[in-house]
């Protein structure tokens, strides 16, 4: 039959055509290691380094590749007609790993995220540190440790992930966040004072993240079709059974976010002590006040004794 020469001619080939391919990726791989250990371990800047070394590796693969098609192209014609019925139940069996590649191309080329934003992938939160192929590498935030802070757990998320849910990137065009604190006030506190303190202590602190994310919004604000948004601190005041309280709202740096809310907090704690009875920091307590008489009354109990009624 014809598929029985085909396939006679093929083998006879191989030979020779395996020794070539060998010799080929050989050469490959020798220019790729050449390459990473003259060009790439010399870039001092990591942020550059990361870039050229993920280039020169795909464009190894694709070397690797192109050599390979190279060796066996007169096979690979022979066996067209095989590869393209073959070809349907392969792309079946292998969709995660296809999607996963289509979805590396739409991080790469679609501005998803990129290597050092902070994302959410489904639960997954943290720092991106590697975009592989088929995997993004993720340092995870959170999960039992407080706050934004790392805990150690690094995660690989399939690429294809970008098609199934949200991607949340907390540092892509604007790389602040809001954020607020509640700060309770306890009754009988002069009010007016305690709104100007808290204001004065959030400019000296976050002021200056203020006048960097205002800048920052106006790009935003040149790209998405967006309302101008307030980044200046600001003190709110609603007034409960058990206290004033106080919310301030602040843009912070997306990496900044605890450290900032120590040096806040440690502000406003040496603030309120320094102005003395003029303000005081509320705490739970229960107060009871204007307790109803109580009115207790003896009558003789049978056996002799008084009991009470």
């Amino acid at each position: 039959m014809e598929l029985d020469k085909i396939a006679a001619t093929a083998a006879a080939a191989l030979e020779s055509d395996w020794a070539h391919l060998a010799v080929g990726l050989f050469l490959v791989w020798l220019a790729a290691n050449l390459v990473r250990r003259f060009v790439t371990d010399r870039v001092g800047d990591a942020d550059h380094r990361y870039k050229l070394r993920k280039a020169f590796t795909f464009l190894s693969y694709l070397a690797a590749v192109l050599v390979t098609a190279a060796v066996f192209s007169r096979q690979l014609g022979g066996l067209s007609v095989a590869f393209g019925v073959a070809g349907a139940g392969i792309a079946f069996a292998l969709q995660e790993v296809i999607a996963s590649v289509a979805g590396w191309l739409a991080i790469m080329f679609g501005g998803f995220f990129k290597v050092g934003d902070r994302v959410q992938l489904g639960g997954i939160k943290g720092d991106v540190i590697d975009i592989g192929v088929l995997r993004t590498t993720v340092m995870q935030i959170g999960e039992w440790v407080d706050a934004d802070q790392y805990n150690g757990r690094i995660v690989r998320v399939a690429n294809s992930f970008v098609f199934k849910e949200p991607v949340y990137n907390y540092s892509a065009d604007f790389p602040f966040l809001w954020d607020e604190i509640l700060v309770p006030i306890k009754y009988g506190s002069d009010h007016a004072f305690a709104r100007r303190l808290i204001q004065s202590v959030a400019e000296e602190v976050v002021g200056g993240y203020a006048r960097e994310a205002e800048a920052a919004w106006a790009l935003v604000r040149g790209r998405y079709l967006t309302e101008p948004a307030g980044v200046e601190p600001v003190v709110s005041l609603v007034a409960n059974e058990n206290w004033i309280a106080f919310t301030l709202r602040y843009v912070v740096d997306y990496k900044s976010r605890r450290s900032t809310k120590d040096r806040l907090f440690t502000r406003l704690l040496e603030e309120i002590d320094a102005a003395g009875d003029r303000v005081g920091v509320a705490a739970a307590t229960l107060n009871i006040e204007k307790l109803a008489p109580l009115e207790v009354r003896l009558r003789p109990a049978a056996d002799g004794q008084a009991a009470a009624s």
